[in-house]
């Protein structure tokens, strides 16, 4: 596995105001984000099972879903915390933009309608 160059973080408003409401339950969640930035920087794209690309949008746009999000502020979970994050990474930018942040026990699946607003 070879080491990627510095992959550059952005993220959408909308992440922005998931992050804000999830760190009023989860206060761990900045510096468990920047590890989990630590990660993608080595492997970005998909990587099961911790991540997988989302099928069935129809567009090319390379979106993935990360499930395995260790967070510190549930101790005793380690990486099967139940947050989950889609980003949209485009490769040959090395560019990763934050789509969404959500626990499973708030909702079941991602926001697709936001996904193809931005990235269609």
């Amino acid at each position: 596995m070879k080491k990627m160059s510095n992959v550059i973080f952005e993220d959408l408003p909308e992440f922005r105001k998931d992050l804000k409401k999830l760190l009023k339950r989860f206060r761990s969640l900045n510096d468990d984000l920047e590890v989990l930035k630590k990660d993608l920087n080595d492997e970005p794209g998909q990587s099961p099972p911790f991540s997988y690309r989302i099928d069935g949008l129809g567009i090319e746009t390379c979106v993935v879903k990360v499930k395995k999000i260790a967070c510190k502020s549930l101790k005793g979970h380690g990486a099967n915390s139940g947050l989950r994050l889609i980003y949209s990474y485009f490769e040959s930018e090395q560019r990763i933009i934050f789509v969404e942040l959500y626990h499973k026990s708030d909702k079941e699946i991602e926001d697709r309608s936001r996904i193809l607003r931005h990235f269609e």
